[in-house]
């Protein structure tokens, strides 16, 4: 008697997990390989991964004469498109002092638009860029500390999420 209510067990057991993943089912849902796929509209699936046509100029440009009254110095923010559609390569000088690092941009749909804008202080940048409502996000500052330390800051944290159905 042990033995057929061991083996009916089992079965019913085995049968309800094998049902619960099954992407037949009737109620409307899908299963989690089909969870995990971007939607048709979500804005990370409208953006190449990798660019056609890379730019060997500068894209953007801030620049701001220094008060070095010997020396023709700036105070320069540099942006270029790298081979990869979301990332640029962020290039900075102040008179002698030189830089740079990768700004990668979120995904929001749309082409990407960085943007180079004059800081508070002096020699500063704010490097953003304009998300899908055309609304500007600061991102990254430039800007020298003690008269000569060129920095770098992120302002804010940004990511992308799905949109609500």
């Amino acid at each position: 008697m042990k033995i057929p209510v061991a083996l009916f067990l089992a079965a019913s057991l085995s049968a309800g997990l094998f049902s619960c993943g099954s992407p037949s089912s009737h109620d409307g849902s899908t299963d989690s390989s089909q969870a995990d796929k971007p939607a048709a509209g979500s804005p990370a699936a409208k953006n190449p991964e990798f660019r056609k046509t890379v730019k060997k100029e500068a894209i953007a440009t801030y620049r701001e004469k220094t008060d070095d009254p010997l020396n023709d110095w700036y105070f320069t923010v540099k942006l270029y498109e790298t081979p990869k559609t979301l990332q640029y390569l962020l290039t900075m000088q102040f008179e002698e002092v030189k830089g740079q690092d990768t700004l990668d941009l979120p995904d929001f749909g749309v082409a990407p638009q960085p943007i180079l804008q004059k800081g508070k202080d002096k020699y500063s940048c704010i490097v953003g860029f304009l998300d899908n409502q055309n609304k500007f996000r600061e991102y990254k500052r430039v800007y020298v500390k003690d008269g000569n330390n060129l920095k770098l800051m992120t302002l804010r944290h940004y990511s992308v999420t799905g949109q609500p159905e």
